[in-house]
């Protein structure tokens, strides 16, 4: 854990969110500042600061993130409308938290070209 990353001060209870999932892998709380009616963030247990430390040891947490979005999406009502999963890597890309997470945007049209 990093104690100067907010993620892990939320992990381990330093920091409130509004979490609407916990597991021994993984936990998902509500973005502070939404980009969609439903916006949530899915984070690993484990302090990972960017997809490019990412390693064959971490297969199954990336596994699990992407399985809890697929439920979070269904338990959110926008899993047949549609949805989007965003990683953001680094400066360029926006990352404001390096702490690994993926984005779990819906609730609305969502709005074409990225970038």
């Amino acid at each position: 854990m990093d104690p100067n990353c907010i993620f892990c001060r939320i992990i381990i209870g330093d920091a409130t969110a509004s979490i609407v999932h916990q597991d021994d892998e993984v936990i998902a709380f509500h973005d502070i500042h939404p980009a969609a009616p439903i916006h949530i963030l899915i984070v690993p247990l484990v302090h990972i600061p960017s997809i490019n430390q990412v390693s064959e040891e971490n297969d199954q947490i990336i596994a699990r993130m992407f399985r809890v979005a697929k439920q979070l999406a269904a338990k959110n009502g926008i899993d047949e409308s549609g949805f989007r999963l965003i990683i953001n890597s680094g400066l360029d890309a926006n990352q404001t938290v390096f702490h690994l997470h993926l984005h779990l945007l819906g609730g609305r049209p969502m709005r074409y070209p990225m970038g």
